[in-house]
C-alpha cells in the first residue's frame, strides 16, 4: 500500500474529529479516483482550499502508477483528519517503488517525484497480497 499524507493546508476548515475514511476497491481508472475524491473533499473541506489540488494530483499519481506499474489497484482509501488527508492506494507489486532519474527529455518518470513532493508523508507497506 502506497500512502501519502496531503500537507496542513489540504484543509481550510479542518474536521474537529476524524471524518469516516472512504474505501473503494471498485474504481479502475485514475479519472474515477479523482472524481471520488473531489466527492469526498467536498465533505472533509467544504470550503475549499490550496491543498485539494495537490491532493488529487497526488491521488491521481498514485492510482496511475498502480495501473500501470505496479499489477493494478487492489484498494484505495481516503481518511480526513485535522488539518490532513491521507490517501492509500493498495496495489499487487511485492516490489517498492523507485524513482527515476528524472529527463526533460522523455515522457514520465515524474509521478514519484510529485508524490513525494506533495505530501507531508510517504510510506509503502507490503502484505503477502501486494503493496499496502
Amino acid at each position: 500500500m502506497l500512502i501519502a499524507e496531503a500537507p496542513e493546508d489540504a484543509m481550510v476548515h479542518p474536521p474537529e474529529a476524524d471524518k469516516e475514511p472512504l474505501d473503494d476497491g471498485g474504481l479502475r481508472t485514475a479519472e474515477q479516483a479523482r472524481e471520488v475524491t473531489r466527492g469526498f473533499l467536498s465533505m472533509a473541506a467544504p470550503h475549499g482550499g490550496s491543498g485539494a489540488d495537490a491532493v488529487l494530483l497526488v491521488v491521481s499519481e498514485l492510482f496511475t502508477n498502480a495501473a500501470r506499474h505496479a499489477g493494478g489497484v487492489t484498494g484505495f482509501r481516503l481518511r480526513a483528519g485535522p488539518g490532513t488527508v491521507t490517501v492509500a492506494v493498495h496495489d499487487a507489486s511485492r516490489v517498492p517503488p523507485r524513482p527515476v532519474p528524472l529527463d526533460a527529455s522523455r515522457p514520465g518518470g515524474f509521478g514519484w517525484h510529485l508524490v513525494q513532493n506533495l505530501s507531508v508523508d510517504v510510506q509503502v507497506r507490503f502484505t503477502l497480497w501486494g503493496r499496502l
